[in-house]
């Protein structure tokens, strides 16, 4: 697992080359902190077919990541990773932490499409979200999340599998790159600390 530091400067040199930035205030009117990921105005349709900016996010931890619906190797262990890290926490935990897969291939991963994994894995509403952008938007939230993909002339994609930990502001705290249903302790670790705030 990586923490902080690098990634704190990634995040930074994303967001000031992205043109899509928006100064957003919480409930409270408190401004975003720069290095925040929600400074970018990013709305997303989620399985249910309801679309929102994701910065409607903030206010709890979320562990983030990409995937595509189609992906038949690599996503469905980012998905067990999401779920082998909500085994490792309490029910108290798990109820403080989001997840959150935003999908690199909005054209073909509808609301439908979504919605079929999100059945078909079980996943918990109340904690889990699987989710498009728009197309023109993909590029610009994986370089903030500091994930990379190519599309592949077959339809695929090849990709970086990562889960980013962010904290309750939006600011990345932790990433790993380990996937499957055996978590990275560390980033289990940072998640619960992130949850006990």
């Amino acid at each position: 697992m990586k923490t902080t530091g690098w990634l704190s400067g990634i995040a930074g040199i994303a967001l000031a080359a992205c043109a899509a930035l928006a100064v957003a205030a919480g409930p409270a009117g408190k401004p975003l902190p720069p290095d925040s990921v929600y400074q970018l105005a990013l709305p997303l349709t989620d399985q249910a077919g309801r679309t929102a900016d994701w910065r409607g996010l903030r206010g709890k931890p979320r562990v983030v990541s990409m995937f595509y619906t189609s992906c038949q190797y690599i996503c469905p262990l980012i998905v067990d990773s999401g779920k082998a890290i909500e085994h490792r926490l309490s029910p108290a935990e798990r109820g403080r932490i989001g997840i959150v897969l935003i999908s690199m291939d909005p054209a073909r991963d509808t609301p439908a499409a979504l919605r079929k994994v999100f059945d078909k894995r079980g996943l918990d509403a109340r904690r889990w979200s699987l989710a498009s952008p728009p197309p023109a938007d993909v590029r610009s939230v994986a370089a903030l999340l500091g994930i990379r993909y190519r599309p592949l002339a077959d339809g695929e994609f090849n990709h970086t599998s990562a889960l980013v930990l962010l904290d309750a502001e939006g600011r990345i705290v932790a990433r790993t790159e380990q996937v499957g249903s055996k978590p990275d302790p560390e980033f289990v670790a940072a998640v619960r600390k992130a949850a006990a705030r």
